[in-house]
């Protein structure tokens, strides 16, 4: 069973209640039940407790795999995308995430897949954005003179009761 989603402190009061039902004579198979644990999750509890006292109850820190760029290599990173995608060498005012993978690369010597690049940018607050894309013979004033005379035409009105 994985642990349980909550705060540490929510997960510290759970073994610490698995530990006084111990206390009260109930099995490891009916703490468990109880608390919706694993016995040998409360047997681990108990063992920790006595080796360690309260403090080996408390709650740990997973911190998960390091990254692969520091604080500072980040803010580096973060100076050199605000200088834009042609100060770089490329011919559109466009970051992809190859592009950023790119020059994460090229500046720092590290490989970053572009599909990680994405978390690597939300976690520094960009957000992907997508340019307009509009027809090279696209006339404004056509479009929008048809919107002045045809579409009040073409549009659908309501059915049932209205001023005509």
């Amino acid at each position: 069973m994985p642990r349980p989603k909550g705060s540490a402190d929510l997960i510290e009061d759970r073994r610490l209640r698995a530990l006084a039902l111990w206390a009260t004579g109930l099995s490891l198979n009916e703490v468990g039940r109880r608390i919706h644990c694993a016995p040998s999750s409360v047997l681990r509890w108990l063992r920790a407790q006595r080796r360690g006292g309260p403090d080996a109850l408390r709650v740990r820190f997973s911190p998960g795999r390091p990254l692969k760029l520091g604080s500072s290599q980040r803010r580096r990173l973060v100076k050199l995308l605000l200088q834009g995608p042609q100060a770089h060498g490329y011919r559109t005012q466009l970051w992809t995430t190859a592009r950023i993978a790119e020059v994460i690369r090229r500046e720092f010597g590290v490989d970053y897949h572009r599909d990680h690049v994405g978390r690597l940018m939300h976690r520094l607050n960009w957000s992907p954005q997508k340019p307009e894309t509009r027809a090279v013979e696209r006339d404004d004033e056509a479009i929008e003179r048809w919107k002045r005379k045809d579409w009040p035409r073409v549009k659908k009105t309501l059915r049932g009761w209205a001023p005509t």
